[in-house]
């Protein structure tokens, strides 16, 4: 359970290494072998974008670097390396998601893409991470067909017991179909 500090709120999470996961798959590493870590107090900050952990954390998960890319710091405009994308869980639920590495000694983030790919806002009030209450606290994917498309839009949810892959699509429609907010638009 995420925890409050003087405003702050503060998450357990459990970061693996992707790429072990798919050897795995794969039969090419056993399941004991998959790189991992666990934070205990990770900072939620919705004004990162990424997950972002200490240079030692990457290091031990074994990533690779991808790429540099500027980044806006409370501190000024600096760069930044971004890193393999790894499998981030966060009170039951996943996400994929590259990583953002950060000085050892900063606390691992978790920034705002993770918090929406799992259906997270924070809750201010009581210094805590919630379901978004939009979703009714459902980890939910959003897809929103174009008006003029055959389906009208409508928001598909994703039971937690149901895992999305890296490789998998999903777009189910369930029956009865959930039914969309306003009628689709008249043509």
């Amino acid at each position: 359970m995420e925890t409050a500090e003087m405003g702050r709120v503060l998450t357990p999470i459990a970061v693996e290494n992707l790429e072990d996961l798919w050897a795995v798959r794969r039969g090419d590493l056993p399941a004991d072998k998959v790189r991992r870590v666990e934070v205990t107090d990770a900072l939620v900050d919705t004004g990162a974008s990424l997950l972002a952990l200490p240079t030692s954390l990457i290091k031990t998960l074994g990533l690779k670097k991808g790429y540099e890319r500027p980044a806006r710091a409370a501190t000024g405009t600096t760069t930044v390396a971004v890193y393999d994308v790894v499998r981030l869980a966060v009170q039951g639920r996943e996400c994929k998601v590259e990583v953002m590495e950060v000085p050892d000694g900063t606390p691992a983030l978790v920034g705002q893409l993770p918090l929406e790919m799992m259906s997270f806002v924070v809750d201010m009030t009581n210094h805590r991470l919630t379901g978004d209450p939009t979703t009714g606290g459902e980890h939910v994917l959003d897809l929103f067909l174009l008006p003029g498309g055959n389906c009208p839009p409508r928001r598909l949810r994703l039971p937690s017991s149901e895992p999305m892959t890296h490789n998998t699509t999903l777009i189910r429609f369930t029956d009865p179909p959930i039914e969309p907010d306003d009628p689709p638009p008249v043509q």
